[in-house]
């Protein structure tokens, strides 16, 4: 079989398959660079503006707007996390299915490092203050009992050490799935796919490690009295369910478009449908089993984290996530109709990364004003915009720069051995 360039976006499967031509698989030049500037322009004027208004919003502080800018970050990295797993799982399992829809699990994959610069800088701001939302920093003669029980682990420079473990891995695993990918559609050499098969055995291995104890690190001991065993299951579950989320509304607007036209069909959409559906179901398995362990033992250390989010307002965020979240999701996807409707999808698919938000915001943010009688505490419904500007700014951020990076190259892997089974899927199930 002829190989021809992939910057010309021409497959080799194109002679047997009508919709792998070039105008099918790609983008005009150009395509989305005035969407993608004005949303990265809103992005950094969102930002902007939350660390504003932590300093003129009465009762509202600086730790205000880095919890904003860290939920958005953290949502973002889901995403990205989310998109190096799936690929990895492809490749391990195989799956010929799934080579059609797999570049854009690459493309989120491979913005991995905005929000690693994100985390960073609030990091940053809290090794240079001694801790805002991380108050452990500033704890150490007098540290409290519970902490010193973790003093072993809960120390500046081990954090520091791996914290920069997590973003090698991840860096790692992203050029990896990524360049090797690029590298195939630009030659055509069949050693390529077999490497990425090959790392990505190992490859899982430090995924599930470092994600688990990111979320640990990065979520979790902002409230560090506080312990789970499914802390890092849960975040992986975020994971999943915003890649798969993100992936369906990109496919559902290239679509609207005319592309990938007999190439991702209503087949692969309705197994994009079904993982969500899946995700869905297992976010609330994981966020159920972790309440019902912690009020059935009632340990003190536990229950405090439920009880500081049964006030202030947070026991509405806490039923809007129940339903928002899970019963709503649960309803709506199950039907085949409903996954394989393009339209209506892309219309849920914002509601369900809202929920990622709220999820997010529901561990965050009750941590800002903890035990801060003087600021005012404000509760889930006060200084929403700071939270609003924050979050939604790193989005834009993100979606600008994912816009840019669809539009940089070909939409499906050109090269792909398996591409033939991906075209004639048949979904029996």
């Amino acid at each position: 079989m002829s190989q021809i360039s992939a910057d010309q976006g021409q497959s080799p499967w194109a002679a047997r398959h009508p919709g792998m031509r070039s105008d099918n698989i790609t983008l005009p030049a150009g395509s989305g660079s005035m969407a993608s500037v004005v949303l990265m322009l809103a992005g950094v004027v969102g930002i902007a503006a939350a660390f504003a208004g932590g300093k003129v919003v009465p009762g509202a502080t600086l730790t205000h707007s880095l919890s904003a800018v860290h939920i958005g970050a953290m949502t973002v990295l889901a995403a990205s996390l989310g998109g190096i797993f799936f690929c990895m799982v492809f490749h391990l399992v195989n799956a010929g299915w799934a080579s059609t829809i797999r570049r854009q699990f690459e493309n989120l994959a491979s913005l991995v490092w905005l929000p690693i610069i994100l985390v960073a800088g609030v990091l940053g701001v809290e090794f240079a203050t001694g801790g805002q939302l991380f108050r452990w920093f500033s704890m150490d003669a007098s540290k409290a009992v519970l902490l010193d029980k973790k003093d072993g682990y809960l120390n500046e420079p081990f954090f520091a050490v791996r914290s920069v473990a997590y973003v090698v891995i991840w860096l790692g695993l992203s050029r990896m799935v990524v360049g090797l990918s690029r590298r195939y559609d630009e030659t055509g050499e069949k050693r390529f796919p077999m490497m990425a098969r090959k790392y990505s055995a190992p490859g899982m291995v430090l995924f599930a490690l470092s994600t688990a104890f990111a979320a640990f690190d990065w979520l979790k001991s902002m409230d560090y009295s506080f312990y789970s065993t499914m802390w890092g299951v849960w975040y992986f579950s975020g994971c999943a369910f915003t890649a798969t989320t993100t992936v369906y509304m990109v496919i559902a607007v290239l679509k609207s478009k005319g592309k990938l036209e007999g190439v991702v069909t209503q087949e692969h959409l309705h197994d994009l449908g079904k993982l969500i559906f899946a995700f869905t179901c297992f976010w609330a398995y994981i966020t159920f089993f972790q309440y019902f362990l912690i009020w059935y033992a009632n340990i003190p250390e536990e229950t405090a984290w439920y009880i500081a989010r049964k006030q202030d307002g947070w026991e509405k965020v806490f039923l809007l996530l129940c339903f928002g979240h899970f019963v709503v999701p649960f309803v709506f996807v199950i039907f085949r109709p409903v996954k394989k409707n393009t339209r209506v999808m892309l219309a849920f698919g914002f509601w369900l990364l809202l929920m990622q938000v709220v999820d997010l915001l529901y561990v965050v943010r009750p941590v800002v004003y903890a035990g801060d009688a003087a600021a005012g505490a404000p509760g889930a419904a006060t200084s929403w915009w700071i939270d609003s500007a924050g979050i939604g700014g790193v989005l834009c951020l993100y979606a600008g720069l994912l816009i840019r990076q669809i539009a940089s190259g070909p939409l499906v892997p050109l090269n792909d051995p398996r591409m033939g089974e991906a075209l004639k899927h048949k979904n029996y199930v």
